[in-house]
């Protein structure tokens, strides 16, 4: 593999000199006849290059590029169009950052090739556009070469955003190679760099123009919601298909003996997960449940507080600061005499605001109420959401065209959720049938007051909540992208 690439790699210098020789000789400039020479040859060189990149083989048509300049392990819906193209035979180059271990089902999976790239920095001297447009050009010299030196790939599946530069080079690398490119549209760029800049800042202002240039190139286009296909037809010119995010089958409910199994784990870390109780050696206990030794029967605890369950990526368009005012509420309800559960809330996630909020959460002093923000492993996550009682999700599209994926997830797990509103959460989240919508602090402490007065009884509209999930449960992921995308896939 190592000859082609550096074959690739010179015979693509070589071209590129030729063409910049031949636009000063077309300018009449002194080039000597020497170079002239060397020019024209490195011009007849230029098929030959053509030639190799787009040389297929019996595999090509096989083969599939999965691409997010992003952490594939923090890139769930990649890593599901990974192993469905797994499923249905093709081989997969997954192309991203490695810093979080991606699900072990992909790294398990032989058809699925990891290709790790690093996020680069850009220059840390001088102004801030200076850092941002050096790390532009030297990630899209980077993916360029991953893309023209891999094996030619019959399709370029990548995620959107972030898009810049992926979008511009991996079309480019498309004609070149004669490659399909096909994007995932999960939300906009430029609505989430706004969240941050404003929608006017010179970068903003860019990141729409690249967006709404290269966007329309690509041969085929997913998105996440029927709100967002309106929107790049009639304001993109861009043809899409809905793929709704699905859960696959690892979001369940979860049998007693793994939510046992993970508190445990979690109790080894966590104090929130420990019991503090009596010392029976018999009984091996968490705060929510107890296993009994001697026959290995788990029970819950009938005094156990309740789980409430977050997940982020700690970033501009989640305002934590709504949950926890919400929790400081509750801790009111029950100091004041409300018969209320005491609390165990877990938000789990990694993102540039953690530390932020770490600090937040550790001023607060609440009784009733305990908060821990580990990083679980992508096997535990799955288990974790089939054994808590309560979702709540503080996504808020930048763009109000994207739905939030934990939400997918808690569902599959047949978990209620309590969401802040947003333009098209209607498209996932039914008011009063599998759990409730809210706009502020106030009324989400409401919404927890309201559907935990009951716990741990299933009597409530907690139960309610969960048992329309039973009955209502959809499509799963296998089945909705075999119906969407595969004909994508497999249509030359």
């Amino acid at each position: 593999m190592a000859a082609p690439c550096g074959c690739s790699a010179l015979l693509a210098a070589l071209a590129l000199f030729a063409a910049v020789l031949a636009v000063l000789y077309a300018a009449d400039m002194d080039v000597p006849g020497t170079v002239v020479c060397l020019a024209a040859v490195a011009g007849l060189l230029l098929p030959l290059w053509g030639f190799r990149l787009r040389q297929r083989n019996g595999g090509t048509e096989r083969r599939v590029c999965v691409l997010v300049l992003g952490d594939i392990g923090r890139s769930p819906r990649m890593q599901y169009h990974a192993l469905s193209l797994s499923r249905h035979g093709y081989q997969v180059t997954f192309v991203g950052f490695l810093d979080s271990k991606p699900h072990q089902d992909v790294l398990n999976e032989e058809k699925i090739r990891i290709l790790s790239i690093a996020e680069v920095k850009g220059v840390r001297a001088g102004p801030k556009v200076l850092t941002y447009v050096s790390k532009v050009v030297l990630q899209s010299l980077q993916l360029l070469f991953v893309l023209l030196t891999m094996e030619l790939q019959s399709q370029i599946l990548m995620q959107n955003p972030p898009g810049l530069p992926g979008i511009a080079v991996a079309w480019f690398v498309s004609v070149l190679r004669g490659s399909r490119l096909v994007i995932d549209w999960h939300n906009y760029g430029f609505t989430i760099m706004a969240l941050s800049h404003g929608p006017t800042h010179p970068v903003v202002r860019l990141a729409k123009w690249y967006e709404h240039f290269f966007g329309p190139l690509a041969t085929s286009n997913l998105c996440v919601t029927n709100a967002m296909k309106e929107d790049l037809q009639k304001n993109w010119g861009i043809r899409a298909t809905t793929l709704y995010d699905r859960p696959p089958s690892i979001f369940r409910e979860m049998p007693l003996k793994l939510q046992h199994g993970l508190f445990m784990r979690l109790a080894d870390v966590y104090p929130q997960f420990q019991d503090s109780g009596s010392d029976d050696v018999e009984l091996e206990k968490s705060v929510f449940s107890v296993r009994d030794a001697a026959d290995g029967a788990v029970t819950l605890r009938t005094n156990r507080p309740a789980l409430l369950i977050s997940s982020t990526s700690w970033t501009e368009d989640e305002d934590f600061s709504i949950l926890l005012k919400a929790l400081q509420d509750y801790e009111g309800f029950v100091k004041g005499g409300a018969s209320l559960p005491s609390l165990v809330c877990v938000i789990t996630g990694k993102g540039p605001q953690k530390e932020h909020y770490k600090k937040i959460i550790d001023s607060l002093r609440l009784d009733h109420v305990k908060i821990c923000t580990p990083w679980l492993e992508a096997e535990d996550y799955p288990v974790l959401l089939g054994s808590a009682d309560l979702g709540v999700c503080l996504h808020k599209s930048s763009s109000g065209l994207d739905l939030p994926m934990k939400v997918v997830d808690m569902f599959g797990c047949c978990l209620p959720v309590c969401a802040i509103s947003f333009k098209c959460l209607h498209e996932l989240v039914k008011h009063e049938e599998n759990g409730l919508i809210f706009r502020d602090s106030a009324e989400l402490a409401q919404q927890l007051q309201s559907l935990l007065s009951d716990f741990p009884s299933s009597d409530g509209r907690l139960g309610a909540f969960r048992r329309n999930l039973r009955t209502s449960r959809g499509q799963r992921w296998d089945d909705n992208w075999d119906q969407n995308v595969l004909p994508l896939i497999s249509s030359r």
